[in-house]
C-alpha cells in the first residue's frame, strides 16, 4: 500500500526517461552537446561544449550564433531563425566554422535536429576536426576526473580532521555541512536528526539560509524512505511539471526519479529540498538511521556513483559523530525544557500570591503562550458548547468554530491525576479537520480539568507539515499542564482558608472589653492585602477588683491552621484570668496545653500583663515577645518592660517568670508584634527598636498625642516600607486614666 505523501512507479520510455538518458550522455559522451531554443538560447550544455566554444560569461543563457560567427561586418544577430544557422537542423552532417580559444576559427563537425518536446528545441553535436583534437580531450577529460578526484579525496580528508574530539554541535554542523558543500561541488547541504516521529532539520549551509524547506519529515512520508529502504545513498532529480500541472496552478506535488531503478515518486512539494538534482544519504548507527543529509544542485546535474559511494563513506564516519551530537542536543533540549516549566512554574506561584484579580487563572494564558512560543506552536482556547453541544475553539484564523471532534474521548486515553496531554498527530480526525480550514492542525491537547468551576482546555498546534510534539515537548506540556491546575486549585482552597482564618481573626480583634480607667486603641495591618492570614491577635479582658489582662500573640504558622490557634489561645488565657492565675502561671499551663493542642510544630510569642488600677501596677509575662514600651504622660521618657521568658509551644521544661512595673496616671503601654521592628525599607534596612523608640516619641507629642496614636505609627511604618510590608503588623496601645493615686502622691497633696 503506498504510503501517504510518497507514491511510487517506474519510469520508462515515454514518460520522462529522455531527461535521464540526455543527462548521462551529457556525462559519458566526448562531442560537446548543446541544447537551444527556439529563440536561439543555450538551454544545456556539457563540459566538452565549454570547452570547444569559448564565450565571454556562461555558455548556458547566450545566443549560439555567437558560436558560429558569421562575415557580416556589423556583427548584429537581428531576429532568431533557424534558416540563417550555418548548418542545417535536420539531423544531416556539416562542416562549419567556429570561434576557438585562441580568437581564430576552427572548423569543426556538426549535427543538429529538433527535438519533440513543449516548445521549439534543438539538440547539437558538435566534433572538432582536428584529428589530434580528440585524443586531447580524452586526456583533458581523465586529468578533469583526476582532479575531481583530488579533490573529493582533499575534501574528506578535512572533514574527518575537522570533525575529531569536536565539542561544539553547531561548529561540528556548520563545518561538516560547508565542507561537504564544497567537496562535491553542490548548490547546498541539509542535515536532518531522527526524532521520535521523523527527521528534525537541525543544519543547511550558509548557500541555504532565507531558503524555504521542509522543517521537518515523518517516518515513510517522504523521500527518506527510499535512502532508509536501499540503506545507502540514492541518486535523486526533480521532474519538471507538465503543461497540464502547470495551468492547474500550484504544484502540490512533484514526481522524483532515482538515477539507479528509475522509480518514479510522487513527493508533497514541502518536503522537497530547494534543488532539481540532489543525493539523499543515511547516516546509520546502532542499526537505525539517526541522521539524513541531502546534497544538491539546483540545476540539473550528473549524479556520479563513485560520489553516492564517497557520501556513503563519510556518512560511516560521521556516525559516530552524529550520534553523540543526538544525544547532546536531547540532553540540551531536555535541560531547557526543565529550566523553562520551573520559569514559569515561578511565575504562576508568583501570581498565586497576589490574589483573585492577579491570580493564577488570568497569568494561565500568559504562561502557555510563553511555552507556545517555545514550542514553536500557536495557542488555541477551547470552550465548551451550550447545552453540552460541540466544542468552540478560537483559530487563528478563522476565528471561533466549532469543532465535530470528541475532546473527551481524546483526552481520556492520557489522563492522569486530572489533568490530560493528547498528541494530535497529522494522520488524526481532529488535524484533518483543522488541516480542512486551513489551519495549525499537528500538535496537542491540554485538558486542564474544571478550575474555579470552569472546564479548561486548550490546543498548542504547529503548521501542517510541522513536526508532531516529541516526547520530551508532550511531558514538559504535562508537567506545565499539572503546574496549572495544582496551583490554581491550591490559590482556591487558601482563598477559602483565608476567608475562614479572617473571620475567626476579625472576630479575636474586634472584641476588646471596655475597661473603666483605661483608653485602648488597636490596629492590624496585614503583609499584603490578599496575604494568607497570619497568628497575629490581641484581646483586653475585664476582671474584678478594677483589674484587667492585656494579650498580645502571634503564633507562627499562616491561614486556618494559625487562626485556629490564635483562637484557642486566647479563649485559653481568658479562662486562666479568670481564675486568678498569674501571667507566669498563664504562660505556664498554656504552654503544656500548646504542647498537645495542634499536631503541627506551633508555638508562639506571647505577652500577657495582669493591670491593677488600685495599685498602679502590672505584672506581666513576655514570653519571647517583643518587649513592651511604656511611654510616661509627659513623653519625655520611654521604657522597656525588658523581663523576658521564652516562647510558649516549644519545649515542656521552659521556665516563665513574671516583671513588675508601675505606671502613673496618663501613661501610655504599647504591645506590638515583630512584624513593626522587622520591617525592611527598599534598601532592606530593618525599621528596628531604634526606629520604633523614636517614632513613638515623636508621636506622643502636642496637645491630644493618643488621639490616633497607633494609627499614626503605622503610618510612619508604611512609609518607611514604601507600604511593602513584609510581615503582619498588630499594635495596641493602653493609656491610664482612673490611676489611684499612689502613696507618695497622696503624700505631696496633703502637703
Amino acid at each position: 500500500m503506498a504510503q501517504r505523501g510518497l507514491s511510487r512507479r517506474v519510469e520508462g520510455i515515454g514518460e520522462g526517461s529522455v531527461v535521464g538518458t540526455l543527462s548521462k550522455l551529457l556525462q559519458l559522451s566526448c562531442e560537446a552537446i548543446l541544447v537551444f531554443d527556439g529563440t536561439g538560447r543555450v538551454l544545456l550544455a556539457n563540459d566538452e561544449a565549454t570547452e570547444l566554444f569559448p564565450v565571454p560569461g556562461a555558455l548556458v543563457g547566450s545566443d549560439v550564433r555567437l558560436l558560429f560567427p558569421s562575415g557580416d561586418a556589423d556583427g548584429a544577430l537581428g531576429t532568431f531563425s533557424t534558416a540563417a544557422l550555418p548548418f542545417p537542423t535536420d539531423g544531416t552532417a556539416a562542416r562549419v566554422p567556429c570561434a576557438s580559444a585562441s580568437g581564430r576559427l576552427a572548423e569543426v563537425r556538426v549535427r543538429c535536429d529538433s527535438v519533440r518536446a513543449p516548445g521549439e528545441t534543438y539538440l547539437l553535436l558538435a566534433l572538432s576536426v582536428d584529428e589530434g583534437a580528440l585524443p586531447g580531450r580524452e586526456t583533458e577529460r581523465a586529468l578533469q576526473d583526476l582532479r575531481r578526484a583530488n579533490h573529493r579525496l582533499s575534501g574528506t580528508l578535512n572533514i574527518v580532521l575537522d570533525t575529531i574530539d569536536a565539542d561544539d554541535l553547531q561548529a561540528l554542523f556548520g563545518r561538516v555541512l560547508e565542507e561537504l558543500t564544497e567537496t562535491m561541488e553542490a548548490d547546498g547541504t541539509l542535515v536532518y536528526l531522527s526524532e521520535a516521529d521523523g527527521f528534525r532539520l537541525r543544519g543547511v549551509s550558509s548557500s541555504l539560509l532565507g531558503e524555504r524547506m521542509a522543517r521537518f519529515m515523518p517516518f515513510g512520508r517522504s523521500i527518506e524512505r527510499v535512502a532508509v529502504r536501499d540503506g545507502r545513498t540514492v541518486r535523486l532529480r526533480v521532474v519538471a511539471p507538465s503543461l497540464d500541472a502547470l495551468r492547474q496552478g500550484r504544484l502540490t506535488t512533484r514526481e522524483v526519479v532515482s538515477e539507479e531503478t528509475r522509480e518514479v515518486l510522487r513527493v508533497r512539494s514541502s518536503m522537497l529540498p530547494p534543488f532539481t538534482s540532489f543525493m539523499v544519504v543515511p547516516v546509520w548507527f546502532g542499526g537505525h538511521v539517526i541522521a539524513i543529509i541531502e546534497v544538491g544542485w539546483r540545476r540539473l546535474h550528473p549524479l556520479l556513483k563513485e560520489d553516492a559511494r564517497l557520501l556513503d563513506s563519510v556518512a560511516h564516519y560521521l556516525s559516530v559523530q552524529l550520534a553523540s551530537a543526538f544525544t547532546a542536543l536531547r540532553s540540551q533540549r531536555a535541560d531547557r525544557l526543565a529550566s523553562l516549566e520551573t520559569e514559569l512554574r515561578e511565575e504562576l506561584l508568583d501570581a498565586a500570591t497576589q490574589g483573585a484579580d492577579e491570580g493564577t487563572l488570568k497569568h494561565m494564558a500568559s504562561v502557555l503562550r510563553e511555552a507556545a512560543d517555545e514550542l514553536e506552536a500557536a495557542l488555541v482556547w477551547v470552550a465548551d458548547g451550550a447545552e453540552r453541544g460541540p466544542v468552540v475553539a478560537v483559530l487563528p484564523l478563522n476565528g471561533p468554530r466549532e469543532l465535530s471532534e470528541d475532546l473527551d474521548a481524546l483526552a481520556a486515553p492520557h489522563e492522569r491525576d486530572g489533568v490530560a496531554v493528547a498528541p494530535v498527530p497529522p494522520e488524526s480526525s481532529l488535524s484533518c479537520e483543522l488541516r480542512d480550514l486551513g489551519e495549525p492542525c499537528v500538535g496537542a491537547l491540554l485538558d486542564f480539568g474544571e478550575l474555579a468551576g470552569v472546564r479548561r482546555r486548550a490546543l498548542l498546534l504547529r503548521p501542517d507539515g510541522a513536526e508532531p510534539l516529541d516526547e520530551l515537548e508532550t511531558e514538559f506540556l504535562f508537567d506545565l499542564v499539572s503546574d496549572v491546575r495544582d496551583i490554581a486549585r491550591g490559590e482556591e482552597a487558601r482563598e477559602q482558608d483565608k476567608r475562614i482564618s479572617q473571620a475567626l481573626q476579625t472576630g479575636m480583634r474586634n472584641e476588646l472589653q471596655e475597661v473603666e480607667g483605661i483608653t485602648v486603641q488597636a490596629v492590624y495591618s496585614s503583609a499584603t492585602a490578599t496575604a494568607s492570614v497570619g497568628g497575629d491577635f490581641y484581646d483586653l479582658i475585664r476582671l474584678p477588683g478594677r483589674r484587667a489582662c492585656v494579650i498580645m500573640g502571634d503564633v507562627s504558622g499562616k491561614g486556618v491552621e494559625a487562626a485556629s490557634v490564635s483562637a484557642a489561645v486566647k479563649t485559653a488565657l481568658g479562662a486562666y484570668a479568670w481564675e486568678g492565675l498569674t501571667p507566669a502561671r498563664m504562660v505556664r499551663s498554656l504552654n503544656e496545653f500548646l504542647l498537645g493542642f495542634s499536631r503541627l510544630e506551633t508555638f508562639a510569642t506571647l505577652f500577657v500583663g495582669v493591670i491593677d488600677l488600685s495599685d498602679a501596677t502590672i505584672r506581666y509575662c513576655s514570653a519571647g515577645h517583643p518587649p513592651a514600651l511604656m511611654v510616661s504622660a509627659d513623653a519625655s521618657e520611654v521604657s522597656t518592660l525588658d523581663v523576658q521568658s521564652g516562647v510558649v509551644g516549644a519545649f515542656h521544661d521552659i521556665v516563665y517568670q513574671d516583671g513588675v512595673t508601675r505606671f502613673s496616671p496618663g501613661d501610655v503601654l504599647l504591645l506590638y508584634t515583630d512584624g513593626t521592628t522587622e520591617a525592611r525599607d527598599p534598601s532592606g534596612a530593618f525599621f528596628g527598636e531604634e526606629g520604633l523608640h523614636e517614632a513613638v516619641m515623636r508621636e506622643s507629642e502636642g496637645e491630644k498625642p493618643f488621639e490616633g496614636f497607633v494609627e499614626r505609627l503605622l503610618a510612619t511604618l508604611d512609609a518607611f516600607t514604601g507600604n511593602r510590608l513584609d510581615d503582619d503588623v498588630a499594635m495596641l496601645a493602653l493609656r491610664f486614666d482612673g490611676v489611684a493615686a499612689t502613696p507618695a502622691e497622696k503624700g505631696a497633696a496633703r502637703r
